[in-house]
């Protein structure tokens, strides 16, 4: 199939550039063909924007960076009227960094939550509405943000409203030793890898109609809503460790995330169908950031993946 053999050489010439993490390649792969945004988490030079760029290149769509700080202003993320003397209209509309295919908002959680919410209508609606008149933004239109999980200090936690928008959140591991060995060649030698163009943004948008059409079976739909329920303490299906240790569950928008993004998986396997290994592959990433913890779980040390797991263990399948 045409379709497969291109995702696969998009995965071959992004691991030119990106050493290790398939994972988290395959994640976002997931996410972009899936028309999501994600949310990357782990600590500074781990290459989240590297992969970014990677992405864009591969993908052949335009991407900008947006460093996010505490003095950001929401104008500097979606742009703003600008006065043109002599001009027909003595007001234009300069376009901000967030008219791009892909956006890098790096390090996310350092704006203020006024500057974070600029984000969200473009994150939920792919448009930009500035002094009351509507920008549409380009299609295709994604949002990665990264964030620190250690330096927490003078950082603005996002929102609940806002990390739902995002279809995944994906931890970025360290390196392996073998990884780092790896890294250190490419990076310190002469010669370094170039990623090939292979797709472009019709391409991202066609596999996404693709996607949708792909059917999933009534057992593997109840599962998959199964799971999200036991993410509610009050559900039927809700685990020991939801009842003790969860104060709020997953939102609609969480099951939404794990069918689309699982139909997604089935056809980069190359199978027209959905199967419970692909709910439980994007389970986690799907709601770990739609879980809210409780003070008891922040006490005993308990993260929501622990807690998404043992759903996946007891919850029936079939």
């Amino acid at each position: 199939m045409e379709v497969l053999e291109k995702i696969n050489q998009v995965k071959k010439e992004i691991s030119k550039v990106i050493v290790g993490q398939e994972e988290v390649i395959d994640l976002s792969l997931i996410a972009i063909f899936s028309g999501g945004h994600v949310l990357l988490e782990g600590v500074p030079g781990l290459g989240k924007t590297m992969l970014v760029k990677t992405l864009s290149d591969v993908l052949q769509i335009s991407h900008n960076r947006i460093q996010f700080t505490p003095d950001l202003m929401p104008s500097d993320i979606t742009g703003t009227n600008i006065i043109v003397p002599g001009s027909d209209d003595d007001f234009q509309f300069k376009k901000g960094p967030v008219f791009a295919n892909l956006v890098l908002a790096d390090e996310i959680n350092r704006a203020t939550p006024k500057t974070q919410s600029a984000l969200l209508e473009s994150m939920q609606e792919k448009k930009v509405t500035v002094f009351g008149k509507t920008h549409q933004l380009p299609a295709p239109f994604f949002v990665i943000a990264t964030q620190n999980p250690l330096e927490m200090e003078g950082t603005y936690p996002l929102p609940e409203a806002q990390l739902d928008r995002f279809l995944f959140k994906i931890n970025v591991a360290y390196p392996k030793f073998s990884e780092l060995k790896e890294i250190v060649l490419r990076t310190t030698g002469g010669n370094p890898q170039q990623a090939e163009k292979i797709m472009d943004g019709n391409d991202i948008q066609e596999i996404n109609k693709l996607a949708r059409e792909i059917p999933v079976a009534e057992k593997v739909l109840d599962y998959s809503i199964k799971v999200l329920s036991a993410t509610h303490k009050t559900e039927t299906y809700a685990t020991d460790m939801v009842k003790k240790y969860v104060d709020v569950g997953a939102s609609p928008r969480g099951i939404q995330s794990i069918i689309l993004a699982a139909k997604v998986s089935a056809m980069m396997d190359g199978r027209f169908n959905v199967s419970f290994s692909d709910i439980d592959k994007v389970a986690i990433p799907a709601l770990r950031h739609r879980i809210i913890l409780n003070f008891e779980a922040l006490g005993d040390g308990i993260m929501a993946d622990e807690i998404i797991k043992d759903i996946i263990a007891k919850v029936e399948k079939g």
